[in-house]
């Protein structure tokens, strides 16, 4: 009989499902040339008052262990929704270009399989709830933690902690007691997809920083301000699909010493498979067709010189052209003032033909 997957697994598949199949209030539209700019989301900058938490908490799917945390805690309903929109945002991001680009058009039975898909959704979501907790700490959004106040840096009595930091030791050790993380399950597939989630929350933890400011007479350095900052989850995200690029296929092995099973993958550059490596269980589909996996690349928008060949599949691709307006003849005006004409431009897009 199949072991149970841990609630920790359960969890955070149930927050990547999320992202597949939820509509949120922010909108992506980004075309690959822009840089990446979240927009504004549900987050408001007060925790709700009165009752209004305990009706978020009661409309969210959670056990009952991880609801009575979520009524004790007025800021968390509207963290885990941040969660959610970053992840979304990110996966979606990440994979514009690719044939599987994280598309709302969801199909849950993916993460019903073992893909490298799979392991992203698993740990972008957990890497988003990481951070968020963290963001929602030092912001004041959750009434029981604060600004992060464990530097642990030498000569830390010469340095004022003047601006507040990013909790992520409160959050990592919250986000274990919500998740409910127990010892590991002999299942394959729950060691797996433990192994993902603890991926993501590592990649968090490795963009945390120390920023410093130094005060004192003439710019000496007589007093430091300083405080903890984690990256822009777009960092984040960008690691972790790097890490997805680099995705090790495994299988279980028993540790002949303890008696234990353990993942186990092929041995690149002479080094067995690290704590950072997303894991995967079985090759990924093409996505180039629709299916139960992915409405496939049909429609989708590419680059001639760069992407069209691989996203369209061999199919080829449709040429039509387009008129688009931008600011051009731009001159500055005495004091502080630009100007600009309007111009418009034909260009060619190009689409994956569907058959």
């Amino acid at each position: 009989m199949r072991s149970r997957l841990p609630r920790t697994a359960c969890l955070l598949r149930l927050i990547a499902l999320c992202i597949l199949l939820s509509h949120t209030a922010a909108y992506f539209g980004l075309t690959g040339r822009e840089p990446l700019v979240f927009l504004p989301g549900p987050f408001s900058n007060e925790p709700p008052t009165g009752k209004a938490h305990l009706k978020q908490c009661e409309q969210m799917t959670l056990t009952r262990r991880q609801k009575r945390l979520c009524r004790r805690e007025p800021g968390l309903a509207e963290t885990l929704r941040e969660s959610v929109r970053l992840s979304l945002l990110e996966c979606r991001y990440q994979f514009r270009n690719e044939r599987w680009n994280c598309s709302l058009d969801g199909r849950g039975s993916l993460l019903k399989r073992a893909f490298k898909e799979t392991a992203f959704l698993l740990a972008v979501s957990s890497a988003a709830l990481t951070h968020a907790l963290a963001k929602a700490c030092s912001s004041g959004r959750m009434e029981r933690c604060t600004c992060d106040d464990s530097p642990g840096i030498q000569h830390r009595e010469a340095w004022q902690w003047g601006v507040c930091g990013d909790n992520l030791k409160y959050s990592t050790k919250f986000l274990k007691k919500f998740l409910g993380q127990k010892r590991m399950s002999k299942d394959l597939r729950a060691q797996v997809d433990t192994h993902n989630i603890n991926v993501g929350i590592r990649a968090v933890k490795s963009g945390l920083k120390t920023t410093c400011k130094c005060h004192g007479v003439s710019g000496s350095c007589a007093v430091r301000t300083c405080w903890k900052q984690l990256s822009p989850f777009h960092d984040t995200g960008r690691l972790l699909k790097y890490r997805y690029d680099m995705a090790v296929r495994v299988l279980s092995v028993t540790n002949a010493a303890t008696g234990e099973t353990e993942l186990a993958g092929p041995r690149r550059h002479g080094q067995s498979l690290r704590t950072t490596d997303l894991v995967y269980l079985e090759d990924s589909p093409s996505f180039c067709r629709p299916s139960r996996y992915s409405p496939g690349t049909g429609g989708r928008s590419c680059a001639k010189d760069t992407s069209c060949q691989s996203l369209c599949c061999g199919r080829g691709y449709n040429t039509a052209m387009r008129l688009t307006s931008l600011s051009c003849h731009c001159q500055v005006r005495w004091c502080c003032h630009v100007e600009c004409q309007t111009c418009v431009r034909e260009e060619e897009v190009y689409t994956c033909k569907t058959a």
